[in-house]
C-alpha cells in the first residue's frame, strides 16, 4: 500500500525496513494486548484467592513472569518500530528530495513551472515531511488490525455474544474513521498547504529586499503582512487539530462502549471476563494508529498531489560536455534574426531599456521561451533542448544569483574539475582576485546568503568567472561592469578581452555603458531582430 501512494519507487532497503517495522509495530500491539489482558485476569484471580482463602495454593510466579516478559516485548517491539520506521522514512525522502531537486535544476526553463523560491522551498521540505505518515505511521495500520483481530480472539474466551459485540463496535469505528475525518480535513488540509506555500515565498522575497524594508520603514508594514498569513496558516491547522482530537474522542467512547458491552455479554468467570474487557479496550486502542493516519491522510494527499507535478518534470539525461579539443569544432553559429554570426564573433546588443536585450540573452541561456527570431547552428531555438543550449552557452546575467556557501562553492557550479589555478586565474579576469586573497580564508571563505559578504560590483564580476569556467563555446554578458569604477571596468573590459582572444571564444553582451561594449565587433539592435515565427 505505501508503495503504491509513495511518489517514487520505493528501494529495496527502504521496503524491507517497512516490512521490520510493521512485524515490530504487529508485536508491539499484540503485547501490549496481551500484557493487558494477563494483568486483568491475574489481578481478578488473585483477588479472588484472597476472598477465598486460597492464596497458598495460587501460582503468581507465572503471571508475574509473563507480565515482566510482555512489559519487555512491548518496550523493544515499540522502540524497533520507531527505529526501523524512521530509518526508512529518512532513506525514503532523501531520495526523493534528491530526485525532485535534479529534476528542478535540469528543468527546461522555457517549458517547467516558474517556482519562486518560496514555492520550491514548500515542495522540497514541507510536502516532503507530509510524506512521512505514508512511511513511518501506515506500518502500524496492518499491525493494528492484526492487534485488532487478536484481541476479538481473546474476547471470544467470554463468549460469541461479546466477540460479535466487539466485532460490531470495531466496523463501526472502521466505517467512521475511514470516511469522516478524510472528508473533514481536505479543505483545511488543502488551505494549510497553500498558505505554509505563500508564507515561505514572502520570508524568502522579504528576506531579499530588507535593505529596502529598513531604509524605508516598512518593517511594521511586513510584519502585519507575515501575520496575516500565519493566521491563515494557523486556522487551518487549528481545524486539522479539532478533527484529529474528535477522532480521538470516538476512540474514547468507542473504548467504553466495547468494555460494556464484553462485561454485560460475557460468560466466562470473573478473571477471563477481566482478561476479555481489557483486551476489548485494547483491540480499540489498536485502532488508533488508523484514526491519527485518517485524520493525516488529506494532508498526505495534497502533498503528493504538488510533488507529483514536479515528479512530471522530464529525469535529466546524462550529456557529457564536449572536450576542450573539439570546442572550436564543435562551436556553432548563433543566428539573430536574418544575421547569421560564426563562432567567435563579438556581438553586442544595443538599445534603450526596454527594447528586449535581456530577452534575448536569457532566451539563448535557456531561461525563456524564446521571443525573438533566434537559431543555434542554423536550428531554431524552440526546437533545441535546454541540454543542447546548456552545451554551448555560458551567463553572467544582470542579476547574478549566488549560494550560501564559499567562493569556490560558487565557482565549481560552472563545472567539475576546476582546480585552485583556473579558479585564480579567472578570478584575475574580473580583477576580483585581490579582494578574495585579502579575505580571511581565500577561496574557501563563506560567503553568506546570496553573496552577503560581497558589494554588488563584486556579485556581478563572480559570476563573470563563473561563466568563463564554465569553457562553453559562447558568452553572454549582460550589463558586465554595472556597478564598477571606471578604472576597474576599463581593467575589467581589457582583461576579458584577452582572454576570449586566447579562446576563441563568441561573445554577445548587453551595456548601456559605451566601454564593454568596445568589445565587440559588429552591434545589432535589439529591437530589429524579428519575433519568432509561430
Amino acid at each position: 500500500m505505501i508503495a503504491r501512494r509513495f511518489p517514487l519507487p520505493l528501494p529495496a532497503r527502504v521496503r524491507g525496513r517497512i516490512t521490520i517495522a510493521f512485524l515490530a509495530a504487529l508485536a508491539a500491539g499484540v503485547g501490549g494486548l496481551a500484557l493487558l489482558g494477563i494483568s486483568g485476569w491475574f489481578l481478578t484471580g488473585a483477588a479472588l484467592a484472597g476472598a477465598s482463602g486460597a492464596v497458598a495454593v495460587f501460582n503468581y510466579l507465572l503471571p508475574s513472569a509473563a507480565i515482566r516478559g510482555l512489559a519487555v516485548l512491548r518496550t523493544a517491539a515499540r522502540y524497533g518500530e520507531r527505529l526501523w520506521s524512521h530509518e526508512a522514512a529518512l532513506h525514503a525522502l532523501a531520495g526523493l528530495r534528491s530526485t525532485l531537486f535534479t529534476r528542478l535544476a535540469h528543468a527546461d526553463g522555457r517549458s517547467a513551472p516558474d517556482f519562486s523560491g518560496g514555492d520550491a522551498s514548500a515542495r522540497l521540505i514541507g510536502d516532503i515531511a507530509a510524506l512521512e505518515d505514508l512511511v513511518v505511521r501506515r506500518p502500524g495500520i496492518p499491525a493494528a488490525l492484526g492487534t485488532a483481530l487478536v484481541g476479538l480472539g481473546v474476547v471470544l474466551l467470554a463468549g460469541w455474544l461479546a466477540a460479535l459485540l466487539l466485532l460490531v463496535v470495531l466496523a463501526l469505528l472502521l466505517a467512521v474513521l475511514a470516511q469522516m475525518p478524510p472528508r473533514l480535513s481536505a479543505a483545511p488540509a488543502a488551505e494549510a498547504a497553500a498558505a505554509v506555500s505563500r508564507l515561505r515565498r514572502m520570508l524568502v522575497d522579504y528576506a531579499a529586499a530588507r535593505s529596502e524594508i529598513i531604509t524605508y520603514g516598512l518593517a511594521d508594514r511586513v510584519t502585519s503582512l507575515l501575520c496575516a498569513e500565519a493566521d491563515k496558516l494557523d486556522a487551518s491547522q487549528r481545524q486539522l487539530t479539532r478533527i484529529e482530537a474528535a477522532s480521538s474522542g470516538l476512540l474514547i467512547l468507542g473504548s467504553a462502549v466495547a468494555a460494556a458491552a464484553t462485561l454485560l455479554a460475557s460468560t466466562a468467570t470473573p478473571p477471563l471476563t477481566a482478561l476479555a474487557v481489557l483486551a476489548a479496550t485494547a483491540s480499540i486502542e489498536a485502532v488508533a494508529a488508523i484514526a491519527r493516519s485518517s485524520a493525516r491522510e488529506a494532508a498526505v494527499v495534497e502533498g503528493t498531489a504538488r510533488l507529483r507535478s514536479l515528479l512530471a518534470l522530464p529525469a535529466p539525461a546524462p550529456a557529457a560536455a564536449p572536450a576542450a579539443a573539439d570546442t572550436a569544432k564543435a562551436s556553432p553559429s548563433i543566428t539573430l534574426g536574418g544575421m547569421c554570426f560564426a563562432p567567435g564573433s563579438r556581438i553586442a546588443l544595443i538599445g534603450a531599456s526596454g527594447s528586449g536585450k535581456t530577452q534575448v540573452i536569457e532566451a539563448l541561456a535557456g531561461l525563456r521561451a524564446p521571443f525573438h527570431a533566434l537559431a543555434l547552428g542554423g536550428t531554431p531555438l524552440a526546437a533545441l533542448s535546454a541540454d543542447a543550449l546548456r552545451a554551448h552557452i555560458a551567463l553572467a546575467p544582470q542579476e547574478p544569483m549566488l549560494i550560501a556557501g564559499t567562493v569556490e562553492d560558487n565557482l565549481r557550479l560552472a563545472r567539475g574539475g576546476i582546480d585552485a589555478a583556473a579558479m585564480e586565474e579567472a578570478l584575475r579576469t574580473v580583477q576580483l582576485w585581490p579582494r578574495i586573497a585579502r579575505m580571511p580564508h581565500g577561496l574557501d571563505t563563506v560567503l553568506g546568503e546570496d553573496g552577503g559578504v560581497l558589494s554588488g560590483g563584486e556579485r556581478k564580476r563572480l559570476s563573470i568567472a563563473r561563466a568563463l569556467l564554465a569553457g562553453r563555446t559562447w558568452l553572454l554578458l549582460d550589463e558586465p561592469s554595472e556597478g564598477l569604477d571606471s578604472a576597474t571596468e576599463a581593467a575589467l573590459v581589457a582583461a576579458l578581452g584577452a582572454w576570449i582572444d586566447a579562446r576563441g571564444t563568441g561573445l554577445i553582451i548587453a551595456s548601456h555603458r559605451p566601454r564593454p561594449l568596445t568589445l565587440a565587433s559588429e552591434q545589432i539592435s535589439a529591437a530589429a531582430i524579428p519575433a519568432a515565427a509561430t
